[in-house]
């Protein structure tokens, strides 16, 4: 694709433009922007009052402004006329240090000066759910075990259908569809790519997921633990590394461990790491908290880590390396920032390419019988709070991600902590009004 969108808007009958940034807790704003008016748009970006979404900005700022950028321009296959667009915020001709997108590419940028480039799918699973939220969409759906339920899947062939045929057409390489652990759930699989483009598509993903429930009458949500004693949301990462080239995996070795070169295993070392710091990241919320310390789900497990440990192919861990080249970080859930996920993930790695770092004793352990054996691996935050302490303590992650960047995270995240504190609920009065 070419770099002007309003040739792109007359190709393809585009009316609108949603010109889209990704703010500190996922929130997606746009400007729907006519497609007359997008040649001023990229070349000077959408004006937006920064304060008003969670960015640590005051009403005082001057304009915020989004340039999209053409690159990552998707046509919405559900209504054509319209033109998704991610943006790079600017102010005052110098780029927004703490915008998430900006984060990403910095540190994109930084590996591509030691010769790096990462390359990461997700697994985004989501719940389709009745419109109030307060149950999943499928009355029928009631099995123990209803992982790969092809009974259930096809109850919601429409939805899924329609999100996989979208996919196809983008050029996204789908391959597989299933039914989830929990009753609701579902996993949609497409091809990785380099990490703004998996970004990228994973923002539009969850835009189109919740666009397309929304047209068949139903919700779709991303929320880690939306029901109590069903597996949470994750949003696995699969991680590589490559070279200058893009053809040759630097994490691959099959003269190693596992296939995983000297590189991979630094780049895993750096995980393992910051890992209790990076789930402020990776886990990013107070209801991130209640999948990753779950107990057993009524399918028998959460499939979510609670300990900082690392294996081959077993599921069981918080890092896992299923095949030569590669490793799964099994942490992330679905509250996840596209573009942080991918930004910790790089950090982290480079990190522990440059300091050498070992990721430590290989477990092949069942962790959910076995846990209990492992005395001497870090357990992860119980809870944001904890979290945000690990990450604050880090300091080498912080100045990896940008100081504005972790200082503005720390505080608003700090401030949505004490909101979360001094709410007052049902549980507090049902065991301590008779004492």
């Amino acid at each position: 694709m070419g770099n002007d969108l309003a040739a792109f808007a007359k190709e393809n009958g585009v009316k609108y433009f949603m010109i889209s940034y990704t703010d500190l807790f996922s929130g997606q704003r746009a400007k729907l922007v006519p497609a007359q008016a997008i040649a001023d748009m990229q070349k000077d970006g959408a004006g937006f009052a920064g304060f008003a979404t969670w960015l640590d900005l005051t009403p005082a700022h001057p304009d915020m402004l989004a340039v999209p950028d053409p690159a990552s321009v998707i046509q919405l296959p559900w209504k054509k006329d319209v033109a998704w667009v991610a943006a790079n915020c600017i102010m005052d001709d110098k780029e927004v240090s703490q915008a998430p997108r900006n984060t990403l590419k910095r540190l994109i940028d930084e590996a591509a000066r030691d010769g790096m480039h990462v390359k990461t799918g997700v697994e985004a699973e989501f719940f389709l759910i009745s419109p109030d939220g307060k149950a999943i969409s499928d009355e029928y759906d009631t099995a123990s075990k209803p992982c790969y339920d092809q009974q259930a899947v096809m109850r919601r062939y429409d939805v899924i259908a329609e999100i996989c045929d979208h996919m196809l057409a983008l050029g996204w390489g789908p391959y597989q569809n299933d039914h989830e652990d929990a009753n609701g759930q579902f996993e949609m699989n497409w091809t990785f790519d380099h990490a703004l483009a998996t970004a990228d598509k994973h923002s539009f993903f969850k835009f189109m997921v919740k666009s397309i429930a929304e047209k068949h009458g139903l919700r779709a949500t991303f929320m880690p633990k939306p029901f109590q004693g069903l597996t949470g949301n994750g949003c696995h990462a699969h991680i590589s590394v490559w070279d200058e080239t893009g053809k040759t995996n630097v994490f691959a070795d099959n003269s190693e461990e596992l296939g995983l070169s000297a590189k991979g295993r630094n780049f895993l070392g750096g995980i393992m790491k910051h890992a209790s710091a990076l789930a402020a990241i990776t886990n990013p919320t107070v209801n991130s908290y209640k999948r990753i310390n779950a107990p057993r789900t009524i399918s028998g497990a959460t499939w979510a880590p609670n300990t900082v440990t690392w294996t081959g192919n077993n599921r069981t861990h918080m890092v896992r390396v299923p095949g030569p080249g590669r490793f799964e970080l099994r942490l992330p859930d679905g509250a996840a920032n596209p573009y942080l996920l991918q930004a910790v993930i790089i950090a982290a790695g480079l990190d522990g390419i440059r300091s050498k770092a070992d990721p430590g004793k290989r477990y092949d352990i069942d962790m959910y019988q076995l846990g209990h054996t492992v005395t001497d691996a870090p357990k992860l935050p119980l809870n944001l709070l904890d979290a945000l302490r690990e990450f604050d303590k880090d300091k080498s992650l912080k100045a990896a991600l940008g100081e504005e960047f972790s200082s503005a995270y720390l505080k608003l995240k700090q401030q949505e902590w004490n909101s979360y504190a001094s709410h007052f609920t049902q549980w507090e009065r049902d065991h301590t009004l008779d004492i």
